[in-house]
């Protein structure tokens, strides 16, 4: 039957239908409706949902917020107020930090050889071109949460990403070609990116003229 709700909730979810409940978490996270650690776990919940039940689930106690062919008949329970997530973005020592914020590295700065990026719906920026670089090999562990990283990394480094697990995320590789200058750097970059995105990009071109 077409309108029972048990068969509803036993359809299969699609890519899209989990990136636009992640979506929706997003903003409740952003309205203060759940914390950083309840958004984390939704989030994997929706990623490992196979059913239309089992995604919804994520959502039933979210005023407001709603899926197509959301489970009928199923209470909303009332759930006490929470703190809205204070923006932070740090970056000492060993680890970067961004939640709900942004945070960049440019410049001369000291890289250490394993480095720890965290991200939960914010952004990082690590500029590499003009770092202090003492290591051969440069780890880079990332735990993304719905959150965006950048990282530009000098001329002829070499890039070993095959560890790095995702899902629901994008890689993207961007590359110059070949360097008269090859390097023997190489940055392994490691970790986990859920419903994120990553870039990886050349130096910036050099504005060698000038204005008449």
């Amino acid at each position: 039957m077409p309108d029972d709700p048990t068969a509803a909730r036993s359809l299969r979810v699609s890519d899209a239908e989990r990136e636009h409940v992640i979506g929706l978490l997003q903003r409740a996270t952003g309205t203060g409706l759940l914390d950083l650690d309840e958004f984390t776990r939704r989030v994997d919940t929706a990623i490992a949902a196979r059913t239309r039940g089992e995604l919804n689930a994520v959502l039933l106690d979210l005023p407001g917020l709603t899926h197509p062919e959301r489970p009928a008949q199923v209470p909303v329970h009332a759930r006490p107020a929470t703190a809205r997530p204070v923006p932070t973005s740090t970056g000492t020592g060993d680890e970067v930090r961004s939640t709900l914020g942004a945070v960049t590295r440019r410049g001369a700065w000291d890289v250490p050889a394993h480095l720890v990026v965290r991200t939960t719906l914010g952004s990082a920026e690590l500029d590499f071109t003009d770092a202090r670089i003492p290591h051969e090999v440069v780890e880079i562990e990332l735990e993304v949460v719905a959150g965006s990283v950048e990282l530009r990394l000098p001329a002829g480094a070499r890039v070993d990403h095959s560890a790095l697990q995702t899902t629901l995320s994008s890689v993207e590789h961007r590359s110059r070609g070949r360097t008269d200058t090859p390097s023997p750097l190489l940055f392994r970059i490691t970790g986990s990116v859920r419903a994120g995105s990553v870039e990886i990009r050349p130096p910036r071109r050099s504005r060698w003229w000038r204005r008449a």
